[in-house]
């Protein structure tokens, strides 16, 4: 079976095995980060609706879980922003039902909290990531690129109330890109933001693949630790490396459909799909020279190396 709405079984750099679960259409947000390693947003929207039915979901998850071993976590995630999703609620507590011992994560970027039908759609996740980049207006719509004016004091005010309502773990994520989001100024209003918050763990990430504007760059360790000490929440992390001994040995014999759909989602290394797929190199380099003949992916040079993803119509 082919699957269109969920992904992997990945590595996740925090999750361990991952299996990821779409609810939107490619690519569906209510945002368009620069960083966003899925692609420029191509539907701008803050409508909430069912983009990907539930039923559709449910097929897909009930065929994998009769072929496949249990992953560490079920991730809401993949091209879009998963609380778009009118059935999020549903699909969160099918899985729960059905396999209570899986954790559920949902990966958000927050533009929904002040929702109070979202908020408790996400009530029976074991984990909540949500995104916190900018608290000014200025540095949020440069990072983050709301199709519309979006308050960032609302934002704040939702996940706030979220995280009075929940008892999951709530795990903060900041991306910090070197003079888009980092003045001294924005960090400290990020610093009373998480104060107000409490989350259970603030996260400090940066790029990793490929953004979507040119010349944006990660930030280096020293950066990103001037940002855990500015914030200065006692239990904080810049987010390491996916561990190299992790590997999630996709039970499917359809590598080359595995590779698209696992780059379709977010640009790849050859190393990375190694890591993913846990096949023989030789296997990826067949695969990726046939799928680049055929059109269908490309290989873009990035410090970290060659990066693959699909082309629009593949």
């Amino acid at each position: 079976m082919q699957y269109h709405h969920i992904f992997g079984p990945v590595p996740s750099r925090r999750l361990g095995i991952s299996l990821g679960v779409d609810l939107v259409t490619h690519k569906t947000c209510s945002l368009d980060c620069i960083y966003c390693e899925c692609g420029k947003t191509t539907r701008l929207t803050m409508e909430q609706k069912e983009y990907v039915r539930f039923k559709d979901v449910k097929k897909e998850l009930d065929h994998f879980w009769q072929h496949n071993d249990d992953p560490d976590y079920i991730t809401f995630s993949g091209a879009g922003e998963p609380t778009l999703n009118s059935k999020l609620g549903q699909v969160i507590g099918y899985i729960k039902d059905k396999k209570p011992h899986i954790n559920v994560a949902v990966l958000t970027n927050s533009t929904l909290f002040f929702d109070p039908t979202v908020r408790h759609a996400l009530l029976k996740a074991d984990l909540v990531v949500p995104s916190l980049d900018a608290v000014s207006d200025k540095a949020f719509a440069r990072i983050n690129r709301p199709g519309k004016t979006l308050d960032t004091k609302e934002i704040v005010k939702g996940i706030e109330a979220f995280a009075k309502e929940y008892k999951g773990k709530i795990w903060l994520e900041i991306f910090i890109l070197p003079g888009i989001n980092d003045s001294t100024s924005d960090l400290l209003l990020l610093k009373e933001a998480v104060q107000k918050i409490q989350p259970n763990l603030v996260q400090i990430n940066t790029l990793d693949r490929p953004g979507t504007l040119a010349g944006i760059k990660p930030a280096s360790r020293s950066e990103l630790e001037r940002a855990i000490q500015i914030i200065g929440f006692p239990n904080s992390q810049i987010i390491a490396k996916v561990d190299k001994n992790i590997r999630a040995h996709i039970q499917r014999e359809n590598i080359k459909a595995a590779i698209v759909e696992t780059i379709h989602r977010r640009p790849c290394t050859k190393q990375d799909l190694l890591k993913i797929l846990g096949v023989e190199k030789e296997v990826i380099n067949n695969h990726l020279t046939i799928l680049e003949q055929e059109g269908k992916i490309v290989g873009k040079t990035q410090e970290r190396g060659v990066f693959y993803q699909t082309l629009k119509d593949s």
